[in-house]
C-alpha cells in the first residue's frame, strides 16, 4: 500500500476549517450547484451553460445536443453507435466529462461514449474550454463537459412526460418527477430509448444492418436542508443498454455490445461563515461484454470500479478574495478478460485562489499534484486573468499545464498493455474577447496547445498494435460565437453562431490528427410567437483524414445538414407541447467515420405533458 504525500498546504486549510469557524452566512446558490469550482474557478476562460430550455429544443442524445451548440466535433460509428468528441483538435480521450464535479471519464478506455448518455438527464449542461486539469483531473487538455444536477428546496410537485418516436421505429420516453419542500429537494428522471435504425444507405440498394439499439436510465437526485448550516445531497445515476454494431458490409459477422454503468455521489456541504466545505464520497462502476459473433453466448468483457474521497474547503478571505483547497483520494481497480484484476491508488491535492482586484480586474491561480505508484504525474499549474477594457468589453487570459493519465487499456490489456507508459501532459495558452452590446454577445478566443508524450497504439515489427508514448502534438486554433437575442412584441428571436478552426499537427510528420476537421461552424435560429415554436439548425464540417499520412485519398468528405422543427403549446398554462421536425432536411449524403454512413431525412413527432 502506498503512502499518500498531502501538500502542506492543504492540510494547513483543513485545519483552518475546524478551527476557524465564524457567523454563518448562506447563499441559496452555493446550496443550489454542487459543481462550485465550475462556478467560482472559471473566469478567466470560455464557459458556455445550456440550461433546460436549450436542452428541450434539442435532441435526446448529448451527442446531438452538443454537436448542435458548439464548436466541438464528434465521430459517431453510425446513428446511435459509438460517438467520440474532439475538443480544440484533441482526442477523444482528452475531453474530462464531469457528472456533479466528479469525473466520470472510463477508466477501462479514458474516455465517454456521448450517445450514452441524454441532455435530459440534467437540469444544465456546462461546456468549460480549454485546459481543466488543475479543477478536474486527468484528461482536461481540450475541455470539460460538466453535467449538473440542481437541488432547489421550496414547495413544488411537478411532473413532466416526453415521448416521441421517428423513422425507423426510433422510440423515446422520459419521465421526470420533482417534489421539494422547506428541508427537501427530490428529482427523478426515468429515460427509455429504441431504434431499428434500419436507415437506407445512400447507393447500392443497402441498409444499415444489424444496427438497432436500447437503452434504459435512471436518475435519482436528492437534496435534504439539515439546518441552515448544513445540507446532505445525494445523486444516482444507472445506465443499461445494448446496441448491434452497424456492418460496414453485408458479408460481416454481426456483433452486439451491452454495457452497464453505475454512478453513486453522497455529499455534505457545511457552511459557518466565511468558510465553506464539501465532502463528497463516490461510487463507479462500469462493465461491458462484446460478442463477436451474436449467433453464439461467447463473449469478451471489460470491467473496473473507483472509489473517489474528496473534500473541498474553502475560505472567502474577503468579499472579493477566495482560497480554495481540494484533497482527493482515488481507488480504482480493474479487469479485462481474462487477466487479473489491478489497482491503482492516486492521491492529489489542489489549491486555488482567486482575487478581484477592482471592478474591472480579477485573477485566478491554481496548482495540484497527483501522486500514485504507477506513474509520475507533473506539478499542474493554471493563471488566468480577467479584464474588462470598456464597459461592454471584456479580455480574458489563461495559461495552464494539463494532462491526462493512461488508461486500464493502456496499461494492462492482456499481452499487450505497457506498463511503462507516462501521462500524456500539454501546456496551453488562450486569449478571449468578449463583446456585448444591446441584444448581441460576441465571443472570440484564440488559442495554443502543445501536446508531449502522447500515447498511441501504434505496430511493431510484427504487425501487433501496443501503446507507446510517441508523438508530440501542436495546436492553433480559433472559436467563435455570435448570441442575439431580440423580442417584438409576441415575436422572439433567438439566433446563434458558432465557429471553430483548429490545425492539430504531429510535430514530427507536420500532419494533421485523423479525425480532426481544420472548420466547424454551426448556426441555429429559435422563433417563438404566442404558443408557436419554430426552429433551424445548420452544421457545417470539413474533411477529416482517415490515415496519419493525410493521404488525399483517404478521407470523409466535408458535409453540410439543416435540422428544422415546429412545436405547439397548449393549455391554459402551455401544460401540453405536440411538435415534430425533419432531421437532415436536404437529405445530405454524408458520414463522420468512413464507410458508416448517417441516415438521410428524417421525421419525428413528439409530446410533452407537463402536471
Amino acid at each position: 500500500m502506498m503512502t499518500f504525500k498531502i501538500p502542506f498546504l492543504c492540510c494547513f486549510l483543513l485545519l483552518c476549517q475546524i478551527v476557524c469557524a465564524q457567523e454563518l452566512s448562506v447563499s441559496l446558490d452555493e446550496v443550489t450547484i454542487s459543481d462550485s469550482q465550475l462556478k467560482h474557478f472559471s473566469g478567466a476562460q470560455s464557459v458556455l451553460v445550456l440550461n433546460d430550455s436549450v436542452i428541450a429544443k434539442n435532441q435526446v442524445s448529448l451527442t446531438a445536443l452538443l454537436n448542435h451548440t458548439t464548436g466541438i466535433y464528434f465521430k459517431e460509428n453510425g446513428l446511435g453507435m459509438v460517438s467520440s468528441p474532439s475538443f480544440r483538435g484533441t482526442t477523444s480521450q482528452q475531453t474530462a466529462v464531469i457528472w456533479n464535479g466528479i469525473n466520470v471519464n472510463s477508466q477501462l478506455n479514458g474516455q465517454t461514449d456521448f450517445n450514452t448518455i441524454s441532455g435530459t438527464e440534467f437540469n444544465s449542461v456546462s461546456v468549460r474550454a480549454g485546459g481543466s486539469s488543475i479543477l478536474y483531473g486527468s484528461s482536461g487538455i481540450g475541455g470539460a463537459i460538466s453535467l449538473n444536477n440542481s437541488t432547489v428546496f421550496g414547495k413544488r410537485l411537478v411532473n413532466i412526460i416526453k415521448s416521441s418516436y421517428g423513422s425507423y421505429q426510433t422510440l423515446s420516453l422520459n419521465y421526470r418527477f420533482q417534489y421539494g419542500t422547506e428541508k427537501l429537494s427530490s428529482q427523478v428522471t426515468l429515460s427509455r430509448n429504441s431504434s431499428d435504425n434500419d436507415y437506407s444507405y445512400p447507393h447500392g440498394g443497402l441498409k444499415n444492418e444489424n444496427g438497432e439499439y436500447y437503452n434504459t436510465g435512471l436518475n435519482v437526485n436528492l437534496g435534504y436542508r439539515i439546518d441552515i448550516a448544513n445540507y446532505l445531497k445525494f445523486y444516482s445515476r444507472v445506465y443499461d443498454g445494448e446496441r448491434h454494431f452497424s456492418l460496414i458490409s453485408p458479408s460481416d459477422t454481426k456483433t452486439k455490445y451491452r454495457d452497464f454503468n453505475v454512478w453513486n455521489l453522497l455529499e455534505w456541504q457545511h457552511f459557518a461563515g466565511r468558510f465553506v466545505t464539501r465532502t463528497k464520497v463516490a461510487f463507479l462502476a462500469e462493465q461491458y461484454r462484446y460478442y463477436e459473433n451474436i449467433q453464439n453466448d461467447s463473449y469478451t468483457f471489460g470491467k473496473a470500479q473507483t472509489w473517489i474521497g474528496k473534500y473541498d474547503f474553502t475560505f472567502h478571505i474577503t468579499n472579493h478574495m477566495a482560497l480554495n483547497s481540494v484533497v482527493e483520494l482515488v481507488q480504482n481497480s480493474g479487469r479485462i478478460s481474462t487477466t487479473s484484476t489491478e489497482k491503482r491508488e492516486i492521491a492529489s491535492g489542489a489549491v486555488l485562489f482567486r482575487q478581484q482586484l477592482s471592478a474591472r480586474f480579477n485573477y485566478e491561480l491554481g496548482l495540484k499534484k497527483e501522486i500514485t505508484s504507477n506513474y509520475q504525474s507533473p506539478l499542474l499549474f493554471s493563471a488566468g486573468v480577467a479584464y474588462e477594457v470598456a464597459k461592454n468589453h471584456k479580455l480574458k487570459a489563461n495559461f495552464s499545464k494539463n494532462f491526462r493519465i493512461p488508461t486500464f487499456n493502456d496499461l494492462y490489456w492482456e499481452g499487450l498493455g505497457n506498463a511503462n507508459l507516462k501521462p500524456e501532459q500539454s501546456l496551453q495558452q488562450e486569449l478571449g474577447n468578449e463583446i456585448a452590446f444591446k441584444d448581441v454577445k460576441v465571443n472570440i478566443t484564440g488559442y495554443h496547445i502543445k501536446i508531449h508524450d502522447m500515447i498511441r497504439w501504434t505496430p511493431s515489427s510484427n504487425g501487433i498494435f501496443r501503446p507507446e508514448n510517441t508523438n508530440s502534438v501542436e495546436i492553433y486554433g480559433l472559436e467563435a460565437g455570435l448570441q442575439w437575442r431580440k423580442k417584438i412584441g409576441f415575436h422572439l428571436f433567438d439566433v446563434g453562431v458558432n465557429y471553430a478552426y483548429n490545425q492539430s499537427e504531429n510535430t514530427d510528420t507536420g500532419k494533421q490528427l485523423i479525425y480532426v476537421p481544420f472548420h466547424k461552424g454551426t448556426a441555429s435560429l429559435a422563433y417563438d410567437f404566442k404558443r408557436w415554436s419554430f426552429t433551424l439548425q445548420h452544421i457545417f464540417t470539413d474533411k477529416v483524414y482517415t490515415q496519419s499520412d493525410n493521404s488525399a485519398g483517404k478521407i470523409v468528405p466535408y458535409y453540410n445538414v439543416t435540422d428544422a422543427g415546429l412545436a405547439c403549446h397548449l393549455g391554459k398554462k402551455e401544460h401540453y407541447t405536440l411538435g415534430g421536425g425533419l432531421k437532415n432536411l436536404w437529405n445530405e449524403q454524408y458520414q463522420t467515420v468512413e464507410g458508416r454512413f448517417m441516415p438521410g431525412r428524417n421525421y419525428y413527432i413528439h409530446l410533452t405533458l407537463k402536471f
